[in-house]
């Protein structure tokens, strides 16, 4: 359950879009670091006391060493100033039935700019889609696109298995010149445009923001238990079927790891194995990259052995990638290791990209 905590802020310290990074004081003489989503809760100042949410943060869980501000008590922020009593402004409601629900307005509904672009729209037109477990492989599938297209619009579309507000991605800030946009769908809130559900989502990257290629992939952060199905990324498999239900063009990227202490993430990780394997019914292209090293490949290839009964195997020259991801505006890091770490897991997700160039005709 949520431990509560009242802190005073001390200082501001980093911000990017849609967050604002804070010290804190605790009446107990202690210190955290905390996170503020302004849209949410307002603009902290230094002497603003906050209520926070320490209970990750205490448990060291997945939101960067951060407590949250649920609320500034004594200086609650104006109502929007579209806010309306009616669906003019949108009716779709996130983080349903939390204290922060927001009301937000979907791409497709009436009120929606977009409206007649979605309202009957049903076919993605063959479409190229990334879907890839980790928000860590978003900057590198993207590097993987740009080596080979420079000009090629990109829509990342953020699932709910994460981070639910798309404002906690500082890696989302660092490639805003590099995305067509962002499209926030199921629970998930704060891209640039809303969708109730991964399919409403592709339909809005396609004919909204008319991408060449689409990026699926969950928020930062990732959910698991240890098990064969206890992982938020078995989403990854539905997405694939999502896909293909529109007319698009699943590319998978396999999460591949030569350095992952566990045995259930090294070679090919039981993630891809149990998503593609099991979850997705439809076919899609899993990319391979060329090169690795001789003993990771040995263990990729018997793994794939599970996969090549309903997938097509893609099998991708790396020349160049390198390069791009040491390129690209973010800082690669997954799981806490950086590119020269797990230069595969990099490498795999960057020839998804690659291979996703290649299917533009």
């Amino acid at each position: 359950m949520v431990r509560w905590r009242s802190g005073t802020v001390t200082a501001v310290r980093r911000q990017w879009r849609g967050a604002i990074e804070l010290d804190v004081a605790l009446p107990d003489g202690s210190a955290v670091r905390a996170l503020a989503y302004p849209a949410l809760v307002g603009t902290p100042e230094p002497g603003d006391r906050v209520l926070l949410n320490v209970g990750a943060l205490l448990m060291g869980l997945g939101t960067g060493g951060y407590a949250l501000v649920v609320a500034l008590p004594d200086r609650l922020p104006a109502d929007p100033p579209d806010a309306l009593d009616n669906r003019d402004g949108g009716h779709l409601v996130k983080a349903r039935y939390t204290p922060l629900q927001p009301i937000l307005l979907g791409a497709d509904e009436e009120a929606s700019p977009h409206r007649a672009a979605l309202v009957d729209a049903d076919d993605l037109d063959g479409l190229p889609v990334v879907t890839a477990d980790l928000h860590s492989a978003l900057p590198a599938i993207v590097a993987g696109i740009r080596a080979d297209g420079p000009r090629v619009r990109i829509a990342y579309l953020m699932t709910d298995g994460g981070a639910l507000p798309a404002w906690f991605s500082r890696t989302l800030a660092a490639l805003d010149g590099e995305l067509a946009g962002t499209v926030t769908v199921g629970q998930a809130f704060g891209g640039d445009l809303e969708a109730t559900n991964l399919h409403g989502g592709l339909l809005a990257a396609r004919h909204v923001f008319h991408a060449d290629i689409a990026i699926v992939a969950q928020g930062p952060g990732n959910l698991g238990t240890g098990t064969r199905w206890g992982f938020s990324g078995v989403a990854v498999g539905e997405a694939v079927n999502a896909v293909t239900a529109l007319g698009g063009r699943p590319v998978g990227s396999l999460r591949i790891s030569g350095a992952d202490a566990r045995d259930r993430h090294r070679g090919l990780s039981h993630h891809s194995l149990t998503a593609y394997g099991r979850v997705a019914l439809t076919p899609a292209d899993l990319v391979v990259p060329n090169g690795l090293e001789p003993a990771l490949a040995a263990e990729v290839e018997e793994s794939l052995t599970l996969l090549t009964g309903r997938h097509r195997v893609i099998r991708v020259d790396t020349d160049g990638l390198d390069a791009a991801l040491r390129a690209a505006p973010v800082t690669l890091s997954t799981m806490g290791r950086g590119l020269d770490a797990d230069h595969a897991y990099f490498l795999a997700a960057a020839a998804a990209g690659r291979h996703a160039v290649t299917l533009l005709g």
